[in-house]
């Protein structure tokens, strides 16, 4: 698909020491702008449909983010690696601060779900031009310390962001959580202005204007945002074999073929055809896919485990949640002292391997149990994932130059939040599956909604039958957790190729030979 040359040079942002803390924090900032907006909408769900009503496609505040999100990720990689991570990352913040601006003053549903999109679409920017620059700011040894930071940002937004919500809900206006992005966004892009300078590239042709492949981002926006469309909306708003779900399947595998065939001919091709012919990123891609697979398990269904199982408050039930964000960054800190002995590769074995035995303990709890029970196991399973995740994206970030480390970084994370979203639907189908043939069919669903307002009194079937359907839904993410395993054992090199790096300035990344030892 197209040239896998680079078009510039690889050169890194030009940062002092003074320049550089400026730069992180600004990156911290931005950072923290997308993951809040995960998490401190969900709170307030109630206050926005007792105040703008459409309880029936409220779900979409959800979806729609997500959708932007997930099918710009490409986009953006490509435009950061022929533009700069600079202008991308300040046009991204500032859609993303215009999103949240509109999203605050919403007369209606439809208006606050078309604002939420526009959000998504600043939101894909400020994911992997963050990770990208994270990169480009340190080098290989230093790098587990920008992504720990960025990581202990996700666990702090995880756990303030649904109090923040509430709590501003409730003593404020709904209005108030999307308001609140406008002066972190501020100050972000002030920083990033103000301290962020990337030197000029010289392009290998002199003259030349950057080519930018608009017809594949058109295919590869239209493409993601029908099939991810169809895997949201399917079981939910539709049956999954009725006539919408199958028209959009339909459809999206129609652009599928029209993507291939755009990128094919494109001279500069949005998502370039190494990522995947490459085995340590087309590797790590698939990995990191089913990471996003299986974190659906319990991100969702740990919740409303812990209060209709358990008999938790909702309060509690989000405690018992958030452990795995405290143990998660610290395991990711610690890291960098395993695979600097054993390598990426088999670090993120050894925590993945960890993690599908955690998921499978699941199953073996006593009924009902113990909330310290699952606690435990999610503080187990943070630390597992961190050994995972932190090696894979180092690791993949270190195996290219400047001129590639931003698509590399946007493949990465698209291939997780698609995994997400299949997880989403894969596992929705599977525990309502479990919970109709334990209740005696779909009609008596509406119980567990009873459940989740009676606690732990519900009627003892009820308990049993939810129980059940989480446990079946921990065995599909251990079964994703074992499939990452196989495919780093089988597919990626046993040594990553890191590219050399110039000892003698951390201000460049110069293009050197690749060492291929293990491929």
């Amino acid at each position: 698909m197209g040239s896998t040359r680079p078009a510039i040079r690889d050169t890194a942002p030009h940062t002092g020491t003074d320049r550089r803390g400026a730069v992180v924090a600004a990156l911290m900032l931005a950072m923290a702008l997308a993951a809040l907006d995960a998490t401190i909408v969900s709170t307030a769900v109630p206050q926005i449909v007792g105040d703008l009503g459409g309880f029936s496609v409220f779900s979409w505040l959800f979806s729609g983010y997500l959708l932007a999100v997930t099918v710009t990720l490409p986009v953006y990689g490509k435009l950061s690696d022929t533009f700069g991570r600079k202008p991308v990352l300040i046009a991204g913040a500032a859609l993303f601060l215009l999103g949240s601006l509109l999203c605050a003053v919403a007369w209606n549903m439809a208006a606050l779900i078309a604002f939420r999109i526009v959000q998504g679409l600043g939101g894909g920017a400020l994911q992997g031009t963050v990770q990208t620059l994270a990169a480009d700011l340190y080098p290989l040894k230093e790098r587990p310390k920008i992504q720990s930071k960025l990581s202990t940002v996700w666990a702090v937004s995880a756990v303030a962001g649904p109090g923040l919500g509430g709590v501003l809900a409730a003593y404020a206006d709904w209005r108030w959580i999307f308001l609140i992005n406008l002066p972190i966004g501020a100050v972000a892009l002030w920083l990033i202005v103000r301290y962020l300078h990337e030197p000029e590239r010289e392009r290998e042709t002199p003259g030349t204007r950057a080519r930018v492949d608009w017809a594949g981002a058109l295919a590869v926006f239209a493409c993601g945002g029908v099939l991810l469309t169809a895997l949201v909306q399917g079981g939910v708003a539709w049956p999954w074999l009725s006539g919408p779900s199958i028209a959009l399947f339909g459809t999206g595998l129609a652009l599928v073929a029209v993507v291939v065939v755009v990128e094919r001919r494109a001279a500069d091709p949005i998502i370039p055809g190494w990522v995947w012919r490459r085995r340590t990123i087309a590797a790590v891609n698939l990995a990191l896919g089913a990471l996003g697979l299986l974190m659906v398990a319990p991100t969702v269904f740990l919740p409303t485990y812990a209060q209709s199982v358990l008999g938790l408050a909702p309060v509690a039930a989000g405690f018992v949640l958030s452990v795995w964000t405290l143990s998660w960054p610290v395991s990711a800190a610690f890291s960098q002292h395993v695979y600097r002995r054993i390598g990426f590769r088999n670090t993120a074995m050894l925590g993945i391997g960890s993690a599908s035995l955690i998921l499978l303990a699941f199953l073996f709890l006593p009924y009902p149990g113990q909330a310290w029970q699952p606690t435990l196991l999610m503080l187990l399973l943070g630390a597992a994932l961190g050994l995972f995740q932190l090696p894979l994206i180092v690791g993949v970030q270190s195996t290219v130059g400047w001129s590639e480390r931003g698509t590399t970084t946007a493949s990465v994370l698209f291939c997780r939040q698609t995994g997400q979203t299949v997880g989403a639907a894969l596992f929705g189908a599977v525990a309502n599956g479990v919970l109709a043939s334990r209740l005696g069919g779909a009609g008596d669903l509406d119980s567990v909604t009873r459940a989740l307002d009676s606690g732990g009194t519900a009627p003892e079937a009820t308990r049993r039958a939810i129980a059940d359907a989480v446990h079946a839904v921990y065995l599909g993410a251990s079964c994703a957790a074992a499939l990452a395993f196989l495919v780093l054992l089988l597919l990626a090199p046993r040594r990553f190729p890191v590219l050399k790096e110039d000892a003698l300035t951390e201000d460049a990344v110069k293009e050197d030979v690749l060492k291929e030892d293990g491929r």
